[in-house]
């Protein structure tokens, strides 16, 4: 792994953040999130202005490793670029975006669920996988299934992840890190309840650790 993905390794955990106010949010979230022990956010293209909200976290905490998700297009890689961003997550294995992000020099995450899919990833020459979505698609168990015959890919597990169940994924090897809403869900993030945010990322870094000890 490169030395970005060995810090998401590290950190654990991946917030999977949707903001429809960016110049109103973003901010005080990029605080929330470096209290709370997780100085990472993937912002998803699924609201307007995921690039700005991306260059305003950055302006206000410089080393956190923000990137972007739900990226569907070559243009939203390039805006992620433009913005700063140091990463790419889409939601399933498009082989024309991992070329192109590998040509722009950003690390990419695609989705991947099937044998089919890893064995695509494994020769497009990538390391870490997004598992999505994870839960609906077979879970631990699927995952772990896998890892089997492609025992060279780490994975970030990404939907149906939440703090009941985030320990059971921690503790698995093949894990690199979890991503997940819960940690940013749309409500606390539009009632401004910061606190409450901190609050899920500490239990979240806390979960990880004890997992993983």
């Amino acid at each position: 792994m490169n030395e970005l993905q060995k810090t998401i390794c590290n950190i654990g955990v991946v917030p999977v953040i949707k903001l429809t106010n960016p110049l109103r949010d973003a901010g005080p979230l990029s605080d929330a999130l470096c209290e709370g022990g997780v100085p990472i956010a993937e912002i998803t293209f699924r609201a307007a202005g995921a690039d700005e909200a991306m260059k305003i976290m950055l302006e206000r905490h410089p080393n956190m490793l923000v990137g972007a998700g739900t990226v569907l297009t070559t243009e939203q890689v390039d805006k992620t670029i433009a913005a700063g961003g140091k990463f790419i997550v889409t939601p399933g294995l498009d082989v024309e975006i991992v070329k192109y992000c590998q040509q722009k020099g950003i690390v990419v995450f695609p989705g991947c669920t099937t044998a089919t899919d890893y064995h695509t990833a494994y020769k497009l020459g990538l390391e870490v996988l997004k598992f999505f979505p994870a839960e609906q698609s077979g879970g631990l168990a699927k995952i772990k299934a896998l890892s089997a015959p492609f025992s060279m890919f780490k994975v970030m597990p990404t939907g149906g992840v939440n703090l009941k169940n985030l320990a059971d994924y921690a503790a698995c090897p093949v894990i690199a890190a979890c991503g997940g809403t819960y940690m940013c869900p749309d409500k606390l993030i539009s009632e401004g309840k910061w606190n409450e945010i901190v609050d899920l990322c500490k239990k979240s870094v806390e979960i990880v650790k004890e997992a993983r000890a």
